[in-house]
């Protein structure tokens, strides 16, 4: 059976990490860096978990997991070196609903995390179903290489491109033509620095008031 691969909004929910080593560290950053308001639970902290702790960027529960640290968690990520301490989280988390990642036990849990490139907006990940995370690891990095930071900046442009072109012209089968056209050719454009070629491409396929100027405002009109 494969997984259902989703993007999950954690702005404001609660995630509850277990553990504070290395690998605490890293689910910290990465639930942070998504809005989510974290709370680890462990007797000890590494350097950067602590860090985050000191900081006031996580909470921290200085003791051993109780199941009731669940209690209104969206989401928990069990990241010990205890297989016990993992379990525990596992059975914990299955009885009261919340989604879990089970570092050392993925079939114990009920999602995985892919290995994830990022250029800006644009994520791109690449998950094995946690049979070979070294794996997802190589093909992530392989990736990073074929899309560059040329990218991040043409999903801005398309972004707000988007948003002024549905707000004008509304939705229709020619909008999605230069969409198409745009994500093909923006890339490589952008890369080669060649804002004059952007704009006469600009102005070709949607006309007048379309420029990268235009469009950096967010694809709102200047008043």
């Amino acid at each position: 059976m494969h997984s259902f691969p989703i993007n999950l909004d954690l702005s404001g929910k609660s995630a509850v990490v277990v553990g504070g080593g290395p690998v605490a560290a890293r689910k910290c950053a990465a639930l942070l860096d998504a809005g989510a308001r974290v709370t680890v639970i462990s007797p000890k902290l590494g350097d950067r978990v602590g860090a985050l702790a000191d900081n006031g960027q996580v909470c921290h529960v200085a003791r051993q997991f109780l199941p009731d640290d669940l209690q209104g968690a969206f989401l928990v990520f069990a990241a010990t070196d205890d297989p016990e301490v993992n379990r525990a989280v596992a059975l914990a988390a299955a009885d009261r609903a919340v989604l879990a990642d089970i570092a050392d036990a993925p079939a114990l849990g009920s999602f995985t995390l892919p290995a994830v490139m990022r250029r800006g907006s644009l994520q791109i990940a690449v998950s094995t179903g946690g049979k070979s995370p070294a794996l997802a690891r190589q093909v992530r990095d392989r990736l990073a290489g074929m899309f560059g930071p040329e990218y991040a900046a043409a999903l801005d442009l398309l972004g707000n491109l988007r948003t002024k072109l549905l707000t004008e012209k509304g939705n229709s089968t020619y909008n999605k033509q230069i969409f198409d056209e745009l994500a093909e050719r923006l890339p490589a454009l952008i890369s080669q620095a060649a804002p004059a070629e952007i704009d006469n491409l600009l102005a070709k396929l949607l006309g007048p008031g379309f420029t990268m100027a235009d469009l950096a405002s967010g694809g709102k009109d200047p008043e």
